[in-house]
Order: structure tokens, then sequence, then C-alpha cells
């Protein structure tokens, strides 16, 4: 792909459809696309609104990584739930799986509370923008 995007998939993921993993623009910005609580091969360990979190930020940080980035380089983040009452008694449990994953490190957010998500087993998808140094980002 030529122009000011670039896709940016992480290289042991099936190949998405009908949608990027993430997209590299100029600055270079890396627009994320939602992930959600699966593990890579596609299948969910779990129905847990909290551990689902932890497994969809981790998914943000793999496409983070596949583009030469690092948690640091998050600059915002939209979280949907489909829980919001799960996710308020819950919130204590995510301080730390949020630090092992960004220690201190907190980038602009919204959560979201949403009836659905397209994945059906799905509990929570976070949409993601990294700000990245200037270096050649990860190609198809």
């Amino acid at each position: 792909m030529s122009g000011p995007l670039r896709p940016v998939r992480v290289p042991a993921w099936p190949a998405p459809r009908g949608y990027e993993n993430g997209m590299l623009t100029h600055g270079p910005l890396l627009h994320i696309a939602g992930q959600i609580g699966w593990l890579p091969d596609g299948t969910f360990a779990t129905d847990d609104l909290i551990e689902q979190f932890a497994q969809a930020l981790d998914n943000v940080l793999a496409v983070v990584a596949a583009a030469g980035g690092r948690p640091e380089d998050v600059a915002s983040m939209t979280v949907y739930v489909t829980d919001i009452d799960a996710y308020r008694t819950g919130v204590r449990a995510l301080g730390p799986i949020w630090r092992a994953r960004f220690g201190k490190h907190f980038p602009a957010m919204a959560l979201i509370g949403v009836q659905a998500l397209v994945e059906p087993r799905a509990k929570v998808e976070i949409v993601a923008v990294a700000a990245l140094a200037p270096v050649a980002a990860n190609p198809l």
C-alpha cells in the first residue's frame, strides 16, 4: 500500500478480514482497530470482563509493538464495555493489570457502555491511537 497510510499487522496473528489491526499515518500516528479480549488464535479464554480487558490491552500493545512502538506511545484509547456495572465493580482489579502493562502512563481515555459488540462473547473492545517515533514501521 502506498500513500500516507500503512497497515500494521502482528506477524503471529491470522490476517484480518475487512479491517486492519492498525494503520500507521504521518507523524507517525498508529490507529489501532478495536481489539477484543480474544487470544491470538481467535478464541476466548474467559467470559470475565476484567480478564477480557487485560487480554484486549495485550492485543492493543501487540499492534503497537508490531509497528515498532512501546506502551508509552499510546496517546488515546476508547474502551467499549457491554456491562458497565461489571466494570465499575471490577475497577479495583484493573489497577494491577494496568500497571503491569503501562506503569504510570495514562493516555487520554473514554469508557463507553454499549449493549453488545460484534463478537457475541466479547465483553470489551478497545480502540487506540499511538504516536510513534519516526522510525520505519513493520511492513506487511
